[in-house]
């Protein structure tokens, strides 16, 4: 069974303009999250699926630089793209990562694909149906022929977010989620805002050479002046985009 992960990018964020090739600890954030998706055990190829709206052959060039597959299709109906993705790079099952997720545990991407292998009767298998982990160490899986046959009737806000279709049809699609203990769901390493992005620098300088989920989570747990600068951010909700 193949599985594929395909790294969600686009420039035009309205909080944080370009975010996803800011400068992160001196690399831009879409090489980080290339680098994790790469280093997972268990992951076939890495794609980088854009927009073919100008602004974002940036983004295109800079994953050509980086040496993976670039997929270009709708700015808007991202679940189109994803399911161009599967056509053009056939797999059993996508790994869905955002390019505004600069600390992904390669490990916990590992986790996804390898938990999927075993049960593969699931639709959809990730870390977010009961959210235990810092928003912004997402990984999500989903079956190729189940995103096929979600964009044959998804509409609104579940073509722009994909998988929402199918964890939010549980009746229609098989979901199986991952958890760890004790929560951590209180803190954000998601980059949105500019505070975000100043959270993140802090974080970055303090992990060193650190990686993986605990470490982010140990330094956190031990630095709640880094906590505090993006504290305050709201997320948005699905509707908004």
């Amino acid at each position: 069974m193949r599985i594929n992960a395909v790294v969600q990018a686009r420039t035009g964020s309205t909080r944080l303009p370009g975010k996803v090739l800011r400068e992160l600890g001196g690399r831009p954030v879409l090489d980080r999250v290339v680098d994790a998706a790469r280093t997972a055990p268990g992951i076939d190829e890495v794609l980088v699926a854009t927009s073919t709206a100008p602004g974002d052959d940036a983004v295109a060039d800079r994953a050509a630089q980086l040496g993976v597959a670039v997929v270009r299709g709708s700015e808007d109906d991202v679940l189109a793209r994803f399911v161009q993705a599967t056509d053009e790079h056939p797999c059993d099952a996508v790994v869905r990562l955002t390019a505004d997720c600069p600390l992904l545990d390669p490990d916990l991407v590992g986790l996804v694909a390898a938990t999927w292998r075993n049960a593969p009767e699931h639709d959809y298998v990730a870390t977010t149906l009961v959210r235990t982990l810092p928003r912004g160490l997402d990984v999500e899986l989903a079956r190729s022929d189940a995103l096929r046959t979600l964009a044959g009737t998804a509409t609104g806000y579940d073509r722009t977010h994909v998988t929402s279709g199918l964890y939010g049809d549980p009746d229609r699609f098989r979901c199986l989620g991952i958890v760890v203990a004790p929560a951590a769901d209180d803190l954000r390493v998601t980059l949105d805002t500019p505070d975000d992005l100043h959270a993140l620098d802090g974080l970055v300088e303090a992990l060193g050479e650190r990686t993986g989920w605990r470490s982010v989570v140990s330094v956190l747990r031990a630095r709640p002046d880094l906590v505090a600068r993006n504290a305050h951010v709201r997320q948005k909700s699905l509707a908004e985009g």
